[in-house]
């Protein structure tokens, strides 16, 4: 941890991030990636993957918040619009589940006031 930088932030690429993309690849391909030492963060720092959380209580970085409000929104939009093209195997129900879980997650991300 940084001395001039005590924040826990979220990653950059937020939505392709943490345990349950790890899992999805694990149980894909068999293969569990590393995590990674250093990330880029959604305010632009790179800091230990240790100083990240991908949950919006635990995150302190206000500019992170920001970009994971923003970044769940985006993704809630993107998984409607695909969800509806034809070849998708999901029900409307599971497509409703998926952008309305993001959209919670950027709920919560906008609550500016972390535990």
């Amino acid at each position: 941890m940084s001395e001039l930088d005590p924040h826990l932030h979220v990653e950059q690429k937020t939505t392709q991030a943490g345990a349950a993309v790890r899992n999805v690849i694990a149980s894909t391909f068999g293969l569990v990636p590393d995590e990674p030492g250093i990330v880029t963060t959604g305010c632009g720092r790179e800091v230990p993957y240790a100083m990240t959380s991908s949950r919006p209580e635990s995150v302190t970085c206000l500019s992170c918040r920001e970009h994971a409000h923003r970044e769940h929104l985006r993704f809630a939009d993107q998984v409607e619009r695909l969800g509806s093209t034809p070849g998708v195997h999901l029900t409307d129900d599971q497509v409703a589940e998926a952008a309305a879980w993001h959209r919670d997650l950027a709920r919560r991300f906008a609550d500016i006031s972390p535990s």
